[in-house]
């Protein structure tokens, strides 16, 4: 298998006639792909800053970070897409770091719910109030795993070894050049660090041949599928177990909102970013590319990145080029400031509901999850609900007994996981087409992306016979400094 993966890696390293080093790089979504793409580009060779080619970044939004956003509700900011960030998701680790991020603890204390649409079937402990003793919290955690050792047994450690051989994998992608090639293909990624299986079966064949009881994967592992990607376990199991690697300790997010990853990277990599400017077509002119905007405007481009899905913006390529169809799931994020309605879950007072619900794979049940985001008093909360369909106002004001503001957010979130998955090439036409989010379609998260996008700059480096940098890359400013520098030139605002 590695003999294979190195003739991937070793064929594209040739220059393509007529590419220049001194032509523009251009990438298409300003998303944490492209973004990162940027920055990798501009920090593994010494050629593009400076003389070398131009970094151009298209984003037809008013703003960055693609499906990383922020949305404000009662003058708070809360995550609207991207949450949370795995601890062992290097990319993003190095990301945060680098560019001077404050960073906090996300979801680790949750008071779980699991609703079948009648009753809570399980339930955690409520949790323990603030400034509460650490022996009490360690108590507190512990019966807590008692609880869900008594309903789920030894299930729990069986998914848990699921998880962690599939983690175990996924880090191969963070090894030296040396030892790790680059990749025109996402099934050699996969196969190279042994999870292309996984995206040929479904989570719920995987996880019952690694021994877990059918209850629990009714149960937990659907809860947590549901809560991740909107999908039931008949998702393919590689993107299940990243789901269920998203319900581990230790989770993190950027403080003020995820997006700033993707903005600090692309002020790092000083790259001409095109907000407000989408591409409506990519022509092959022989030794470059001819990007036509909706400005009216043409770029010349020796390499083009498409980095934000295809199935969701109406790109024309020519000469037209064949991908296997990909459905985009559909999330639904409705925030609601008020209070949650305790007779529509069966129960007498709003205090009796659990922060984070939970449900089953119930037709009868509209929504995925319902969490408690921030308790201004006894009846006064934010809330953020997913769904796989838009909440009307009167199923809202049955769920709830107040309402004092309501958002909804319509995300193209992730694909629609059906296995056997099918992957589109990560170079489109053989040349320098890149296409990063082919990658989603074995998972979807913030650090695949950021993989996919090392990879092909990677891949784009060697086939231009890029120079390498030699010394250490520039110093990059703390995210604080470049804030406030920029002044009131900010490239994101709450949705």
């Amino acid at each position: 298998m590695m003999m294979l993966a190195l003739f991937v890696f070793l064929l594209p390293a040739l220059p393509l006639p007529g590419a220049s080093a001194s032509a523009d790089i251009c990438i298409v979504g300003a998303g944490i792909s492209g973004a990162s793409t940027a920055f990798f580009l501009t920090n593994y060779t010494s050629s593009i800053h400076g003389h070398g080619p131009q970094l151009r970044v298209f984003e037809r939004r008013h703003r960055v970070g693609g499906r990383l956003a922020t949305v404000a509700v009662a003058g708070d900011r809360f995550e609207a897409g991207g949450s949370i960030i795995h601890p062992r998701n290097l990319h993003a680790r190095r990301f945060a770091d680098l560019l001077g991020l404050a960073v906090e603890a996300a979801g680790d204390d949750d008071w779980l719910g699991i609703w079948d649409g009648k009753s809570f079937l399980f339930q955690t402990l409520r949790p323990l109030p603030p400034g509460t003793s650490w022996w009490r919290r360690k108590l507190h955690a512990l019966l807590n795993s008692l609880l869900l050792l008594r309903r789920y047994g030894l299930s729990l450690l069986k998914m848990d070894r699921f998880v962690q051989e599939m983690l175990q994998r996924f880090m191969l992608f963070y090894s030296d050049f040396e030892s790790r090639p680059a990749f025109a293909t996402v099934e050699e990624m996969l196969k190279w660090t042994g999870l292309y299986d996984l995206t040929r079966r479904t989570l719920e064949e995987e996880l019952l041949d690694a021994g877990l009881s059918s209850q629990t994967i009714a149960e937990l592992v659907t809860v947590i599928t549901r809560i991740n990607y909107g999908q039931s376990t008949r998702i393919s199991g590689l993107a299940g177990a990243v789901s269920l690697a998203g319900s581990e300790p230790g989770l993190w997010a950027v403080k003020g909102g995820n997006w700033q990853l993707a903005d600090g990277l692309l002020k790092t990599s000083n790259a001409s970013l095109h907000l407000q400017e989408g591409i409506d077509s990519i022509t092959d002119a022989g030794d470059y590319y001819v990007l036509r905007s909706n400005t009216g405007n043409e770029y010349n481009c020796t390499v083009t990145v498409v980095a934000t899905p295809l199935d969701e913006v109406n790109i024309t390529l020519s000469p037209p080029i064949s991908i296997p169809q990909r459905k985009m799931q559909h999330t639904h994020a409705t925030f609601v400031r008020g209070l949650l309605n305790p007779g529509y879950f069966g129960l007498n007072s709003a205090s009796d509901i659990p922060e984070l619900i939970g449900t089953l794979e119930v037709p009868d049940i509209p929504f995925s999850c319902i969490s408690v985001l921030k308790r201004y008093g006894e009846d006064d909360r934010t809330y953020k609900m997913f769904s796989r369909a838009k909440l009307d106002d009167d199923l809202l004001d049955q769920i709830f007994s107040t309402r004092k503001e309501t958002i909804r957010i319509n995300w193209a979130a992730y694909p629609h996981y059906e296995a056997p998955e099918e992957f589109a090439p990560i170079v489109l036409d053989g040349k320098q087409l890149y296409y990063l989010n082919t990658f989603e379609s074995a998972a979807s998260a913030m650090e695949t992306g950021a993989v996919a996008a090392e990879n092909v700059a990677r891949l784009i480096i060697y086939r231009l016979s890029l120079p390498k940098r030699e010394a250490e890359p520039p110093y990059i400013k703390p995210f604080a400094e470049e804030e406030e520098e920029e002044g009131s030139r900010r490239r994101h605002v709450d949705l």
